[in-house]
């Protein structure tokens, strides 16, 4: 019998080879909470960032304030970005969704294979430069290859690459129309 005030339904209990084994409660929650976040930390691993800033940029250049619209904006990013990201989308699709729904692979081993296709396209998009920045700010004197930089550090030395990215395109577009005037 369970103590009073004791919730049964929330137990991290000790599993084989010192793992831990949730409660479904538990799942759930951490599951919920990360649904929260995820959009948001997704749409900075892709090229949706680099999009929707030259958008912007395209239509204070064109001189119109609020056409075409905010949310026509985003979704003309937001499909752009799928189409870029397709090939990437698929491969995780292929390699870690589809073997873990099957139950070939655990979890984890999913999120490893979900990372490499994810980690190829920020890595061939980043710059090096911005990369050696995170990595000295980071304290890391590894090496610069695509498996040894840490996924902590190739994320902001990615965000960093798609604004600077981003500003230089929109820029090249803006001075064009300002000629043009």
């Amino acid at each position: 019998a369970e103590a009073a005030g004791e919730l049964g339904a929330v137990t991290v209990t000790p599993g084989p080879g010192g793992g831990q084994t949730y409660s479904v409660s538990l799942q759930i929650l951490i599951l919920m909470t990360l649904l929260t976040l995820l959009p948001a930390g997704l749409m900075m691993m892709t090229s949706f960032t680099r999009i929707i800033i030259v958008l912007a940029l395209l239509r204070q250049a064109l001189g119109t304030q609020q056409t075409p619209t905010n949310q026509t904006l985003i979704g003309l990013a937001l499909f752009l970005t799928y189409f870029v990201m397709s090939p990437v989308i698929d491969k995780i699709q292929q390699d870690a969704v589809a073997p873990y729904l099957d139950n070939k692979i655990s979890f984890q081993q999913g999120l490893d294979k979900a990372q490499a296709p994810l980690r190829q396209f920020m890595f061939s998009q980043v710059r090096e430069n911005d990369l050696s920045l995170v990595m000295d700010m980071a304290g890391d004197k590894g090496e610069m290859t695509v498996n040894a930089v840490r996924f902590s550090v190739l994320v902001p030395a990615f965000v960093t690459s798609e604004l600077k990215t981003a500003f230089q395109i929109g820029f090249m577009i803006f001075i064009r129309f300002l000629i043009i005037d």
